[in-house]
């Protein structure tokens, strides 16, 4: 489990993102706003790497054990119900670990909120969603968003879902979050759907 202290320094290195003075954390050069991470295995955190270096992950087997490169690729799912996981959210990812179990992540004012998803009903919600069968552990994520009548999914980078928790933490007022916070997860959602697909499973 991710410590708080932790989740905060992932939280906060999203939210530095696009920061102009933003150097790789490996080789320390200047790093572009669209850079790719590695994920700190013994840490559990993301790194924020330039293109050389994230080509030197290109395989798994590259890390070692301690780092591995965080895929880019974005793909609309069937929406489902987090409650069909038994997550009684309607804004939530969840990430697959080595060793199959599932733990759900629900973005809150005070970071992360994360519990362990029950295996059968894990198994019941995504069946028959074909990309789900290539989940990497630790590094994608299954993003559903029901809030407010919405009804998508996706298959994200787990680093866009560390940028969605640093929105929620950044934004959100009061006891349910004000329209601030919600017109921003929208237009995060938006991108989304403008880059990588105009029917998330809808």
């Amino acid at each position: 489990m991710k410590s708080t202290g932790a989740l905060r320094r992932v939280v906060d290195r999203a939210t530095a993102a696009g920061r102009p003075e933003q150097a790789c954390e490996l080789c320390a050069r200047p790093i572009a706003e669209n850079h790719r991470h590695l994920l700190d295995l013994q840490a559990d955190e993301p790194r924020c790497v330039c293109y050389a270096c994230s080509v030197l992950f290109q395989r798994d087997e590259a890390g070692e054990g301690h780092f591995r490169l965080i895929p880019d690729r974005r793909v609309p799912l069937p929406a489902f119900a987090p409650a069909e996981a038994g997550v009684p959210v309607g804004l939530a990812f969840f990430v697959r670990r080595p060793d199959g179990r599932v733990i759900a992540h629900y973005p809150s004012p005070a970071g992360a909120t994360r519990w362990e998803v029950d295996p059968p009903r894990w198994r019941s919600a995504v069946e028959g969603i074909g990309p789900m069968t290539s989940l990497a552990a630790d590094v994608e994520a299954v993003l559903v968003n029901t809030a407010r009548g919405c009804t998508e999914a996706w298959l994200v980078p787990i680093d866009d879902c560390y940028r969605l928790v640093a929105i929620v933490r950044r934004h959100w007022t009061g006891m349910t979050g004000g329209e601030a916070v919600w017109t921003e997860i929208e237009g995060f959602f938006d991108e989304l759907r403008r880059c990588h697909g105009t029917d998330p499973g809808r």
